[in-house]
């Protein structure tokens, strides 16, 4: 038996739902984004969890109380599983930060590995912090499940760097909707991708939000 780790992008928000830059706003759930942390829980919670860690915002510890709940497991908060940082971005539309930031928002989106958001943090630091907290998983759970419970932009920059993809191409190499999951197994090769950005748990009319 080996670790197989399940990592949970938030259920839809406000800004999932409209594309604003949301990192460290602690925006919470929709209805629908509820909806989806219950669909989850009521899907997975027939698999044996060895743990449940969880970025401390709303919008995460939301998504992952239903399961928690279910299976009778504590969650635990990691700062390192927080959401890029966006800066002056926050809370702002694409459009607004095209008009306002363009230089910043030019080299961000060439290269986001190096080039944050305006004062806001790139790939490679969201890499070395969450990296802290996969370690830990990785030491504390050789065998069994494992849920993580993050962010999109987050996760996406974990994939990147468990499945060696350049760091800079995160956003051009992987997608990831509102409340889908994705599954590593660690095995005698490295991590293994089984599952990518997967919402078949949840019903149609949740699944043709766009949730992006």
């Amino acid at each position: 038996m080996s670790l197989t780790l399940y990592l949970l992008r938030h259920g839809e928000t406000t800004y999932s739902r409209t594309g604003g830059y949301c990192g460290e706003i602690d925006a919470e759930l929709t209805s629908e984004g509820l909806q989806m942390a219950e669909a989850f829980a009521h899907t997975y919670q027939k698999l044996p969890w060895n743990a449940v860690y969880a970025s401390p915002m709303k919008r995460t510890i939301a998504t992952a109380k239903p399961l928690c709940d279910a299976v009778g497991i504590d969650m635990q908060l990691r700062e390192g599983l927080k959401e890029i940082r966006y800066g002056e971005w926050e809370n702002k539309t694409a459009d607004f930060v095209k008009q306002h930031h363009e230089e910043d928002y030019i080299r961000w989106m060439t290269e986001p590995a190096w080039n944050p958001p305006t004062g806001g943090e790139t790939a490679v630091q969201v890499a070395s912090r969450a990296s802290l907290v996969i370690g830990e998983i990785e030491q504390k759970y050789t065998n069994g499940n494992v849920l993580l419970v993050s962010h999109k932009a987050t996760i996406r920059i974990i994939l990147c760097s468990l499945l060696g993809i350049e760091l800079g191409r995160y956003r051009d190499r992987i997608d990831m909707p509102a409340a889908s999951i994705s599954v590593i197994k660690f095995g005698i090769y490295g991590p293994l991708l089984q599952k990518l950005g997967d919402r078949s748990y949840m019903d149609e009319s949740l699944r043709s939000l766009s949730g992006t």
